[in-house]
């Protein structure tokens, strides 16, 4: 038997990068997991590749709406959510702080901060009447080590990381773990950023201390499975730096800023 035999999962942005390596890891631990994902075309063939324990469920992860008809599609496919996993990102866009309009600040917000809040408490009532349930957020070291140019990301990340380390205390009563993940991988947004500011690429892997950006799958996912697992009962309001070292002393993450 897998370490999630007969668990149910919710992965937001389950079809690309981390949010896709995380799922492949809980089908093949025997969860059954919610791929969550705005864009269908990518979704629907995430869940299509995971197998028949995969479903896919069209989720605008910054919508309340939408994310508390995740939780309720999801009940509805596979009876109960034990495992939610706030990954989902939407895109922003690098530029210094001074140009951060009030639009891009408050989708930022909708969706890292806000969308997987409402996510939490539409899934805490469900875990707590089972007494069992492991909420596990994709937050940054960018908010961690203030990272230049992506305020948005930034500023919702860390409201983030606080939401979660309340609900730790307050939900351990209820069964509830709640941690984070600050995760350094080669992810689908790393490699689009890397895209657009290709003067980092030759210092990337440099910067790291390990020498090397993570594997979305081998570095990343085990950690994901690790705090779904019976065996993270006594670990809660924790952030888990899975990035090579990267945080502890800052990384060196400096793209050039347009005026």
């Amino acid at each position: 038997m897998g370490q999630l035999e007969g668990r149910v999962a919710i992965v937001t942005g389950a079809g690309l990068g981390i949010g896709r390596a995380i799922a492949q890891r809980y089908i093949e631990e025997g969860a059954k997991v919610v791929v969550a994902e705005l864009k269908p075309e990518p979704g629907k063939l995430a869940a299509q590749e995971l197998g028949e324990n995969a479903h896919f469920v069209q989720t605008d992860a910054g919508d309340k709406a939408s994310v508390e008809n995740m939780i309720q599609a999801t009940v509805e496919q596979f009876g109960t959510v034990d495992i939610l996993v706030n990954n989902a990102w939407g895109g922003g866009r690098i530029g210094r702080i001074e140009n951060k309009t009030p639009e891009l600040m408050n989708h930022g917000l909708g969706i890292g901060f806000l969308g997987p809040f409402w996510a939490m408490l539409a899934a805490h009532p469900i875990m707590k009447a089972r007494q069992w349930g492991r909420i596990i957020n994709i937050c940054s070291l960018n908010g961690v080590n203030a990272h230049i140019g992506t305020a948005e990301y930034n500023t919702s990340k860390e409201a983030l990381r606080a939401a979660t380390r309340t609900a730790a205390r307050e939900w351990a009563g209820d069964g509830i773990t709640a941690n984070v993940i600050c995760p350094a991988a080669k992810s689908h947004s790393f490699e689009m950023t890397m895209s657009q500011h290709p003067e980092l690429i030759p210092t990337t892997d440099a910067m790291n201390p390990m020498g090397r950006i993570g594997d979305c799958y081998e570095d990343i996912a085990p950690v994901a499975l690790f705090l779904a697992s019976e065996d993270c009962r006594y670990l809660t309001g924790n952030t888990l730096f899975v990035d090579g070292g990267s945080h502890i002393n800052g990384a060196g993450w400096a793209p050039d800023l347009d005026d």
